[in-house]
């Protein structure tokens, strides 16, 4: 068990635990960074979490949800207040409703996660401000203080599994629900790097081609919220996919926070019907490294098995080697 103590101080409306653990700060900064890193912890064994949104900047938020044994569901949101990587970050924690947005008919708590070193690898020091008395009392009442010492629990093992989310395994498709999918990779080069291959019509055409034998003559960026964009493929003359039709996509952007996090829709051109929501989340991480999460929402999950099934994950993986490969040679 990585905690080494919890001190619960009722007249300053604080509670603080302190854990240490055998590796380096930022491996332990990682496990928090990574949503699928930390969704792996952050629950207790029999409330395991999704995060459904991740980005770890400030005046960025989280959205998990912790499914209980009898198929109940409980849903949290972070505020991202502040983040000095890998040093510390501050958030607004509360309960949240379906939608990720705050609950307001439950407390909400400030939270300071601060990373130390150690001479035997590293230390984190979380500590909880409460609004009053009362809701302290609350939420000890709730098992908070229970529920975190059993999450925390399981830091080690996902610490250990260096493996499981290193660099150069590839595109990772993993199904959160049964209209969500989250694809992830990680990238050798900044957030800032990536945001702009994803954003300059040029680049894009350098890199988002799938598959060998496919050119994009299309590429047009929605530059602000509200702005449209349309992308569109087709088959290189002589290549492998010649006589194979064109084809491209179209939707707009919803929101964004550059480098970090952009939401858009997306539907193939002249197809009807309700399209996805793409979330895009790019992380720094240790090395110069990004990890570049797609939270993917269809609007059924039988259109969320046609996609997986064209092996839509393959040539992402073609596109994602592709655009690393020109980062590497940048």
């Amino acid at each position: 068990m990585p905690i080494t103590s919890v001190t619960k101080d009722p007249e300053a409306l604080t509670m603080t635990v302190t854990a240490d653990f055998a590796v380096p700060v930022q491996r332990l900064w990682d496990a928090y960074a990574d949503p699928r890193q930390i969704e792996r912890f952050w629950g207790p064994p029999t409330y395991p979490a999704t995060f459904l949104r991740h980005d770890m900047a400030a005046g960025g938020r989280s959205h998990y949800e912790m499914h209980g044994p009898d198929g109940d569901v409980s849903s949290g949101y972070w505020e991202f207040i502040a983040v000095d990587a890998p040093r510390s970050f501050e958030v607004r924690d509360g309960f949240a409703r379906e939608d990720g947005t705050p609950n307001t008919d439950m407390p909400h708590m400030r939270m300071i996660f601060s990373f130390e070193e150690t001479a035997g690898g590293s230390r984190l020091v979380t500590t909880t401000w409460f609004n009053s008395a009362e809701e302290l009392e609350q939420l000890l009442g709730m098992g908070m203080e229970e529920g975190m010492t059993l999450a925390m629990g399981q830091i080690d093992a996902v610490l250990a599994d260096l493996e499981a989310f290193a660099a150069g395994r590839g595109v990772v498709s993993q199904i959160l629900s049964d209209t969500q999918v989250r694809v992830s990779r990680v990238i050798r080069g900044t957030a800032e790097q990536i945001w702009r291959a994803h954003h300059e019509p040029e680049l894009m055409k350098r890199w988002l081609l799938g598959p060998d034998g496919w050119e994009m003559p299309t590429a047009i960026i929605a530059q602000h919220v509200g702005d449209s964009y349309r992308n569109e493929w087709a088959p290189v003359p002589g290549g492998p996919a010649d006589g194979a039709p064109p084809f491209g996509f179209e939707g707009e952007l919803l929101e964004s926070e550059p480098p970090y996090r952009e939401m858009t829709t997306e539907r193939m051109i002249g197809m009807e019907g309700p399209g996805t929501t793409n979330e895009l989340t790019l992380t720094p991480r240790e090395e110069g490294g990004t990890l570049l999460s797609l939270l993917i929402t269809y609007p059924s999950a039988e259109l969320r098995d046609i996609v997986l099934a064209t092996g839509m994950t393959d040539g992402m993986e073609a596109s994602y080697a592709r655009l690393e490969s020109a980062l590497v040679d940048a």
